[in-house]
């Protein structure tokens, strides 16, 4: 079950508007190495997983990267951008071969770690982009969010290696909810 809080995971603030930046960070919204394509591939390739850690794993950082999609959007607003579609930076828009759809366990993690890697990136790669010390600093909670999850993710691909045992699974679930507790 998903439930939707008014309150963003991150207080969004700008010091000046900024439509040049605010296009940028449209590739976070609706780019290849999206927030959307993430929270997308993490929807999809739960349904084939019978792992119920890994599963739920999955549907948790699923639902943040959504809250991360809301972040931007407010953040693209508040800096004067243009109005949101699902298209990218370029206006190419959003596709569905954005996202793997795989259904080998493994291969799913290994593309997802790939993914987080790669959303990282990027996001350092904007980061050099601005000089509004509130941006910055967004950017910097999405970059430790994104790590966040790639450790987990590799966590998780080391106990699927060694068949870890339902504690274990069970403390891969409790860190990251423990993970939410510094944001409230």
């Amino acid at each position: 079950m998903f439930k939707y809080h008014k309150r963003l995971f991150y207080p969004i603030h700008v010091e000046r508007q900024d439509p040049t930046f605010a296009k940028v960070l449209t590739e976070h919204y609706a780019g290849i190495d999206s927030e959307l394509s993430s929270a997308l591939q993490y929807f999809n390739q739960r349904s084939n997983i019978s792992n119920r850690h890994v599963r739920e794993l999955l549907g948790l950082i699923a639902a943040e990267e959504l809250g991360h999609m809301e972040l931007i959007s407010v953040a693209i607003h508040k800096l004067g951008g243009p109005p949101l579609t699902l298209e990218n930076s370029q206006g190419m828009p959003w596709k569905t071969n954005h996202i793997d759809q795989s259904s080998d366990i493994m291969n799913i993690l290994q593309v997802d770690i790939q993914a987080e890697t790669r959303a990282s990136s990027l996001y350092q790669q904007h980061l050099k982009l601005t000089n509004d010390l509130y941006m910055k600093k967004m950017i910097r909670f999405l970059i430790t969010r994104e790590k966040l999850h790639k450790y987990l993710l590799k966590k998780a691909q080391t106990l699927m290696l060694r068949n870890g045992s339902p504690e274990e699974f069970n403390e891969l679930i409790y860190a990251y909810k423990m993970s939410l507790q510094v944001l409230e």
